[in-house]
């Protein structure tokens, strides 16, 4: 029997803290205790002292886009992992928007293969809609399939869908909730049009907001709304990016008792950055839907106290930094946040934008709860033992790209002070990652659904 045992943590679970201690044994979470309460163990287990650290579950992370395959000069499964549990997340749900296109039963089955081979941590697979293939919906498994991404604006790999009846009919056939990517192409192609006009063939990246602007977002999020509400079906609007959409359609948890069927995610870009940020950082910001103003960045942070945002993610979207040359027309949209996603999220908690206990339920708790994530996300006894120790630093830690574990290199937080670290990442109880190392030897599972 393999025991662990975390002795003298600040353990953060469930909307509280407290120095206690938790007990691993094969795997799972065999028991938790106050500081004061002993834990009896056997004479090989292994203890870990966690003076000075906080014991939380590993993140979840459901939006990144690893890659793989057919893309993999930029990023694959095991250098994406490999990342995600250097920042202490430990289970991740991928985007369909690969080559080939995760929009085929066999498509999926392939690329949950290829993560069973190379991750080094948890995983599952969105299934990608398109103009054609609703009538494959109903194959689905919705105990091994996540959700469904429905592209409702363009954005990297042309998986747009903009007929009428298909988006209908993927409201209405999904077996599981759908997850949008909510901006209006007409919109954006004809402010394009503007910009190229005003500024240019490859207008400045400062311009990305205005090109990719809150209105395009408020309209496609609304049509979005509409078509769930009349097709009874779940809804959970990926990014989201202003204020209006927030006001617009999400209340404060305050104002609703009942399980939504309407939710939304924050990313960490759009929470760290703003439209005044093009000027410094250039087009490693370059994302879609864009950074927008400081007022939107204000309104998500508010929206992750008062419960209108649901859970935040990163949309790890790897690219070299050659295809993030130039302007608007030819710069790649995407970045790598994966591997400082929790460690920044805590450091706007020491910042006093929002609590600790409030980073470990939008990160942790709220994507297993949303999902229905079978065992993970708390730490409960019987749960698996999916576990990040992590640091408040004395100094800050400025990021450099020399810090960057994602096979592109850089990150758009090179200069960013970070107030937290993580020090150890447990996947399924095996030491995943450990200051600095990762144990490539590490194989995350597929993630369980409830039905």
């Amino acid at each position: 029997m393999t025991s662990i045992l975390f002795s003298n943590a600040t353990i953060v679970n469930e909307g509280s803290r407290t120095l206690g201690s938790l007990l691993v044994e094969d795997g799972r979470i065999k028991q938790i205790a106050a500081a004061d309460q002993p834990i009896a163990t056997n004479p090989a287990c292994e203890v870990v002292d966690c003076t000075g650290m906080y014991l939380l579950p590993g993140a979840i992370d459901d939006h990144v886009h690893f890659r793989d395959p057919g893309l993999t000069h930029k990023a694959d499964w095991a250098t994406e992992s490999r990342a995600a549990a250097a920042g202490g997340v430990t289970s991740v749900m991928d985007m369909p928007n690969v080559v080939p296109q995760t929009t085929t039963i066999e498509a999926w089955e392939a690329k949950m293969a290829r993560a069973a081979a190379e991750s080094r941590v948890n995983y599952a697979c969105f299934f990608g809609a398109t103009n054609q293939n609703a009538h494959l919906l109903g194959r689905l498994d919705p105990r091994r399939v996540p959700g469904v991404k429905l592209f409702m604006g363009s954005s990297t790999g042309d998986m747009l869908v903009d007929s009428g009846d298909a988006l209908r009919r993927v409201f209405a056939e999904s077996p599981t909730l759908v997850m949008t990517h909510c901006e209006d192409t007409r919109r954006i192609n004809q402010r394009m049009a503007e910009a190229e006009a005003r500024w240019g063939s490859d207008p400045a990246v400062e311009h990305h907001a205005w090109v990719r602007d809150g209105e395009a977002c408020l309209r496609s999020t609304a049509l979005a709304v509409e078509m769930a509400q009349r097709e009874g079906a779940r809804l959970h609007v990926a990014h989201l990016t202003t204020q209006r959409e927030l006001n617009e359609f999400f209340l404060p948890q305050s104002l609703t008792n009942a399980p939504s069927r309407l939710t939304a995610e924050a990313c960490v870009a759009h929470l760290l950055f703003a439209d005044t940020d093009y000027a410094h950082l250039g087009t490693r910001i370059k994302c879609n839907p864009a950074v927008k103003s400081q007022a939107d960045r204000d309104a998500l942070r508010r929206g992750l106290v008062d419960g209108r945002i649901t859970l935040v993610a990163t949309d790890h979207a790897p690219h070299l930094l050659a295809e993030k040359q130039g302007g608007l027309r030819s710069a790649a949209s995407g970045m790598p946040m994966v591997q400082f996603s929790l460690p920044a999220m805590l450091t706007l908690a020491s910042e006093g934008v929002l609590a600790v206990e409030r980073v470990v339920e939008l990160m942790c708790h709220a994507p297993a709860r949303l999902f229905g994530i079978e065992g993970r996300g708390f730490l409960r006894p019987g749960h698996h033992a999916d576990l990040a120790l992590v640091r408040p630093l004395a100094a800050p830690h400025t990021v450099s790209d020399a810090d960057v574990l994602s096979r592109c290199g850089w990150t758009p937080l090179v200069g960013h002070a970070l107030r937290w670290r993580v020090e150890r990442t447990y996947v399924n109880g095996h030491l995943a990652y450990a200051q600095g190392q990762i144990d490539d030897t590490t194989r995350g599972t597929a993630l369980a659904f409830r039905k």
